[in-house]
C-alpha cells in the first residue's frame, strides 16, 4: 500500500498525464486517509486545533501538500476507463460524485487508448506469472 502512495507523492506529484490503475487510486487515498486520521490525533493532542470543526494546523498543511497529487491520480485514473481528467468536475452535480464513484471502481481499458497504454501490460513485463493483480 505505502508503495502506491509514494509512488502517486513522489514520483507523479502532479503528473495529469496517463493512466492509473484502481490499485495506485485506492491505496493513495487509503493511505491519505490513514495519515489524514493520525494527523488529525496528533493535532488534538498536541492542542493545534482550530475553528468550529476542531481543524489541526498539521493535518491542513498535510491537506495542502497532497491535494495536487490527489487531483493528478484522479485524473490519471479517469484516463485509464477512457474519460477526460475534466470529467472530475461532474462531481459538482449531485449524482456526479456516485457517478464517478462508479468510474473509479471500474476496469480500465484494456490496450491504450487516447491517454496512453494499459498500465496493467506494464505491470505484467515485471510479473513473473504474467496475471495482474488489481
Amino acid at each position: 500500500m505505502i508503495e502506491w502512495y509514494k509512488k502517486v507523492v513522489f514520483q507523479n506529484y502532479a503528473n495529469f498525464s496517463g493512466r492509473a490503475r484502481r490499485s495506485e487510486y485506492w491505496y493513495y487515498y487509503l493511505a491519505a486517509f490513514i495519515i489524514s486520521i493520525i494527523l488529525r490525533i496528533i493535532d488534538s493532542m498536541l492542542g493545534l486545533t482550530y475553528g468550529s470543526a476542531g481543524a489541526g494546523i498539521i493535518g491542513s498543511i498535510y491537506s495542502l501538500l497532497v491535494f495536487l497529487p490527489g487531483l493528478a491520480v484522479m485524473v490519471r485514473r479517469l484516463h485509464d476507463v477512457g474519460k477526460s481528467g475534466w470529467f472530475f468536475l461532474i462531481a459538482f452535480t449531485g449524482v456526479g460524485i456516485i457517478w464517478l464513484l462508479v468510474l473509479f471502481c471500474t476496469e480500465g481499458q484494456d490496450g491504450t487508448n487516447d491517454y496512453g497504454t494499459d498500465p496493467k501490460s506494464e505491470f505484467d513485463e515485471i510479473n513473473e506469472i504474467g496475471t495482474p493483480q488489481d
